[in-house]
C-alpha cells in the first residue's frame, strides 16, 4: 500500500514596497492582490528585501512627494523569485528586485495571499 500524497505548501518570501497614495489606491482596487501596470516612464517594478529601506522610501520620499507615504507587506513564491536577481541599491541593507514592467501580470499571479499596509507617514498640517 501506497502513502497518501500530501498536499506541499508553496515556499514563499517576504517582500515590502513603499508606495505613495496613487498607486496604494490601485492595489485596493485590484482586491488588494495585485500591482498595478508600470507608467511608460517606469520600466521595472521594485518590491524591497527588508521593512527599514521600505519605510526610508515611504518616510524619506514618498511624504514629501505625495503628502503620505506608506510600506507595504506581501508573500511571494520563493521558486519563481529566483529569476530575479538580488540587487544592491546603495548601502549592505539597500535590497531590491527589478521586475521589468513587462513581467508584472506574471508577477502578480505569482502573490501568494493579500497585499497589505503594514506602516503609513504622513506629512505635518
Amino acid at each position: 500500500m501506497t502513502e497518501p500524497e500530501t498536499e506541499t505548501e508553496t515556499s514563499t518570501t517576504t517582500l515590502w514596497r513603499p508606495t505613495g497614495p496613487e498607486e496604494l489606491a490601485l492595489v485596493e482596487a485590484s482586491g488588494w492582490t495585485a500591482w498595478p501596470p508600470r507608467l511608460p516612464e517606469q520600466p521595472i517594478f521594485y518590491p524591497v528585501l527588508n521593512e527599514d529601506y521600505a519605510v526610508r522610501i515611504a518616510r524619506d520620499w514618498n511624504v514629501p512627494a505625495s503628502g503620505s507615504g506608506h510600506v507595504t507587506r506581501f508573500e511571494v513564491d520563493t521558486a519563481f523569485l529566483a529569476r530575479y536577481p538580488v540587487r544592491q541599491a546603495g548601502g549592505e541593507t539597500i535590497l531590491e528586485l527589478w521586475v521589468p514592467a513587462e513581467e508584472l501580470a506574471e508577477f502578480n499571479r505569482h502573490i501568494v495571499g493579500r497585499i497589505e499596509v503594514v506602516r503609513e507617514f504622513h506629512a505635518q498640517s
